[in-house]
């Protein structure tokens, strides 16, 4: 953990830069009522896919089954063709099916509130499983996605590998009150801002006190 780089100043600076910046679609989602279902399937839908595309094929499939109960009802062919053009939409098809059932089956129709239960279900890494706690149930947890962990590491605030070991990491060192909001704060802003190629530094209003650890061009 970097002991330079002072996250109570930044965050204060984060909220304010993306008051205009837009939600997120699984954020958009919960807002919608905060069902964890919904941000179940949302977020699943979500990776590997651009936002716009998450969220026209979240509303598209919610039309026909926004329940594991009606989820099961449809086919794959039916998921398939409401979910489409979200990256890997044919595995996420089988998945959406699969997680439906194991809902029904595990635990009566509801996602569950606890982590491990949620990271028990197949095809449900710890990304999903963290935006579900904090986002549809408002409970304590880390979700680090490729935004948060590219840029906490720019930072220097963490220096790890990937994704698990930053949220490992930020557990150990981000205070409590910031774990809830970081993955909203850090994905509009690193969507319109600390870009992964050639973030615009010149704009950023944390540049003066960010290292820029890992970035060989800005602008």
């Amino acid at each position: 953990m970097s002991q330079s780089f002072d996250i109570h100043q930044a965050i204060p600076i984060l909220r304010e830069e993306v008051r205009n910046l837009a939600t997120p679609a699984v954020g958009r989602v919960a807002k919608k009522g905060r069902d964890p279902y919904r941000v179940l399937i949302s977020c699943l839908l979500s990776l590997r896919t651009q936002d716009k595309t998450t969220w026209n094929a979240s509303a598209r499939l919610f039309q026909k089954a926004d329940t594991p109960q009606a989820m099961i009802a449809l086919s794959e062919t039916e998921i398939r063709e409401a979910i489409y053009p979200v990256g890997f939409y044919r595995r996420k098809a089988q998945v959406i099916l699969d997680v439906s059932r194991t809902l029904l089956e595990q635990f009566g129709g509801k996602a569950p509130r606890d982590l491990d239960d949620l990271l028990s279900i197949r095809g449900v890494g710890r990304k999903t499983a963290n935006l579900v706690l904090t986002v549809a149930y408002g409970l304590p947890g880390i979700c680090v996605d490729t935004h948060v962990h590219r840029i906490t590491n720019r930072w220097g605030y963490v220096q790890t590998k990937g994704p698990d070991a930053t949220e490992i990491a930020l557990r150990q060192h981000l205070p409590g009150e910031y774990w809830i909001e970081l993955n909203d704060l850090l994905v509009p802003f690193g969507q319109a801002v600390c870009k992964p190629i050639s973030p615009l530094c010149t704009t950023c209003p944390l540049d003066v006190m960010c290292p820029k650890l890992g970035v060989t061009r800005h602008r």
